[in-house]
């Protein structure tokens, strides 16, 4: 599974298996952030019933699995976000990205991993076909 990554130095394409990044000539546009009436949302993104916030507190997410509905908090330890992306594929799957670096997560923000790539200022993340 691959994710796309718009930076201040251009866009690439993470595969999320390999870790390899490659260059990306097409503009990263991500689906457009659910309306939340939550405080201090940085960024957001939902797939089916499931919907992640970012939000300017620490820890740095809230994460809803009946459509906002009722929250959790998640991401201790995850710095401050800038962008998210889930798979429509596998609700799952999640990308946070903070300043320069990606974490993972593939069991819908209960755990997180850092990927080691390190990257150009972090605008915006989405999967292929978002």
């Amino acid at each position: 599974m691959k994710v796309l990554i718009s930076t201040v130095g251009g866009s690439f394409s993470v595969d999320l298996e390999t870790e390899d990044v490659d260059p990306w000539d097409g503009e990263v546009e991500p689906p457009a952030a659910p309306a939340l009436n939550l405080p201090r949302v940085v960024a957001a993104a939902s797939a089916g019933a499931t919907v992640v916030a970012i939000v300017d507190a620490k820890p740095p997410l809230l994460v809803s699995y009946d459509t906002g509905s009722t929250w959790r908090e998640s991401g201790r330890g995850l710095p401050s976000g800038r962008a998210i992306a889930i798979s429509d594929e596998d609700p799952d799957l999640i990308v946070y990205a903070s300043r320069n670096r990606l974490f993972l997560s593939r069991n819908g923000g209960v755990f997180w991993s850092s990927l080691p790539v390190e990257l150009p200022e972090i605008d915006a993340v989405a999967f292929p076909g978002s």
